[in-house]
């Protein structure tokens, strides 16, 4: 994404969070009028001081600063809030955004969903301080500084001219550092991308980087890239610490001159001029940091929307993924009896490699089993993928009881939908709760049946704490044929009426294979059923046979 397309996607984002910008802006000018009369307090008190007078009324100026100081910390608690409420909703919005994105890819882009998502979740941080910071401190850098010099004007019209010179220079000062902070940024955030893919690759790989001898030499690598990292975020702080001595120096020039201007009219215990009181002398002074206190709260949220800037080129390109994830759906269909239909579908993986399927067409009739079969890369899978929702048919439709696929809502088609493919996904946790999964509503009388209908219970027995006891992620710990009945469990306890089945044997050996798919054979009955299959013993499940051939429905026949 270019600068610009990142500059109006976070515009976009900010008008989101308006109504919290806009209280903080508010809650920030009420600080700076609280400022100001702090400032006329000190300049009270101190102003016929340095004149050698007496000042008068100290008791009721300490008790209106005192009260004022009271003020701004209550409302610089209350900011903090809102800021921190702020950052935290637009990244729980933008994190739901790119999770349902992720969850719609399916799983053929499984891995490249997942790590389009951990870049985006590790992005979305780094957009807290723009929504709680830096969008406020955008308005402030010029309305708080514009109440300030009115302030200063009432009192000496030249010292707000001196204070408006140096609010000049200092966005001139920090837009020149900005560019060196921008490009630095994006030069370390490239670096640390880089780290992140790197490391991630060598440890998915690490068995064979030690048989290959290249464990030393991989991790030199490593150290490199840290390093370059380490280097290229030093350059970020620098950037920053200059930008930071812009206003400094500003600040510094705009006291100076109004100190020299102020002991210029010194003149034996009195000011000569327009500036002619101690106390208007001072209130100019005093009022110098409170002028430069929202610039300095600007420069520091300069740095935040920088960082965000750079996130954007992630974050910014997976909106227009989620929206072509994400259906327009209108309808829900009938879920007792599930009939499928596919009139003349076309879809491609990848346009110079043709089309996967090509005019397919088939019809399921409800509670019919149809096995489909043919080579490597034939379609089964796709067709799979097509019914699950995860992509659509570049031409020609699919009908669920005679309504477009695509006019089905998500909510309707996943629970009329049962799904195991070849490897079953199993959660760090027990047996039972991945089952429950399937229905978290499940009663212990279901949750029993649906063990017993999957062959579970004799695995179960043999296990230290039964159903209660936990696997690790992916199923660490059981085997594939017991991981795979876990699955169909789950599948049982959904008793959803259209089960999809992708190659659920591949990775079992015979035997196992042959009671996997006895456990099937039960849990198909009353169901509209398609698998996808390979092996022999699968190709005699029952019922239908479509060989899918060219993207094409070359036969069908009965299967004994």
């Amino acid at each position: 994404m270019t600068r610009s397309a990142g500059n109006r996607w976070l515009q976009r984002q900010a008008s989101l969070s308006r109504v919290a910008t806009w209280r903080l802006v508010g809650l920030g000018l009420t600080g700076t009028v609280a400022g100001i009369m702090q400032a006329w307090c000190v300049a009270e008190v101190a102003g016929p001081v340095l004149l050698g007078g007496r000042a008068e009324r100290i008791t009721s100026w300490a008790i209106v600063f005192a009260a004022c100081a009271l003020l701004r910390v209550a409302l610089g608690v209350i900011g903090d809030g809102i800021g921190l409420a702020a950052g935290a909703s637009a990244r729980r919005r933008l994190r739901t955004t790119y999770l349902v994105a992720a969850f719609g890819a399916g799983p053929h882009r499984l891995e490249s969903a997942g790590a389009g998502v951990a870049a985006a979740v590790d992005q979305v941080d780094a957009l807290e301080g723009y929504f709680a910071r830096w969008l406020p401190a955008a308005v402030l850098a010029w309305a708080a500084p514009l109440l300030v010099m009115l302030a200063a004007a009432l009192v000496d019209p030249v010292a707000a001219l001196v204070m408006l010179a140096g609010g000049v220079v200092v966005p001139v000062g920090m837009a020149l550092a900005g560019l060196g902070a921008a490009a630095a940024s994006q030069r370390q955030f490239e670096a640390m991308s880089r780290l992140q893919a790197r490391f991630l690759d060598r440890v998915r790989g690490i068995a064979t980087i030690v048989l290959a001898g290249q464990a030393a030499a991989e991790a030199a690598r490593l150290q490199a890239a840290a390093a370059e990292l380490s280097s290229r975020t030093l350059r970020v702080l620098r950037a920053a610490f200059l930008s930071s001595a812009v206003l400094d120096a500003a600040a510094a020039a705009v006291l100076i001159v109004l100190a020299v201007r102020a002991g210029a009219a010194w003149h034996g215990g009195t000011l000569s001029g327009p500036n002619g009181s101690g106390a208007a002398a001072v209130f100019t002074l005093v009022l110098v940091a409170e002028f430069f206190a929202p610039l300095r709260a600007f420069a520091a949220g300069y740095q935040d929307r920088m960082r965000a800037l750079t996130a954007s080129a992630v974050l910014g390109e997976a909106p227009a993924e989620a929206a072509a994830a994400i259906r327009a759906p209108i309808r829900t269909v009938s879920a007792s009896g599930v009939s499928i239909a596919f009139e003349q579908v076309s879809f491609a993986w990848d346009a110079a490699r043709g089309p996967v399927l090509d005019g397919l067409s088939f019809r399921v009739p409800a509670n019919e089993t149809v096995v489909l079969v043919g080579p490597s890369g034939a379609g089964k899978s796709t067709v799979i993928e097509l019914l699950l929702g995860f992509v659509q048919p570049q031409s020609g439709r699919i009908t669920i009881n005679g309504a477009d696929l695509s006019s089905i809502t998500p909510s309707a088609l996943s629970r009329m939908t049962g799904w195991i493919g070849q490897r079953p996904v199993l959660f760090a946790a027990s047996i039972r709760d991945n089952i429950r999964f399937g229905r978290e509503d499940a009663s212990e009388s279901e949750m029993a049946a649906a063990v017993r209908a999957a062959g579970l219970e004799p695995v179960a027995a043999t296990l230290p704490q039964g159903l209660d006891t936990v696997v690790g992620e992916g199923g660490y710990g059981l085997s594939g044929g017991q991981a795979q009945r876990v699955a169909i469990a789950r599948a049982v306890l959904r008793n959803a009426p259209l089960l999809l089945l992708d190659e659920p044997t591949a990775h079992l050996d015979p035997a196992t294979e042959a009671d996997v798919l006895d456990s099937l054979k039960r849990l198909a009955i009353g169901r509209t059923v398609i698998m996808a299959a390979h092996s022999s013993a699968a190709m005699a499940f029952g019922g239908r046979r479509i060989m899918l051939q060219h993207g094409r429905a070359a036969a069908a026949q009965g299967v004994a």
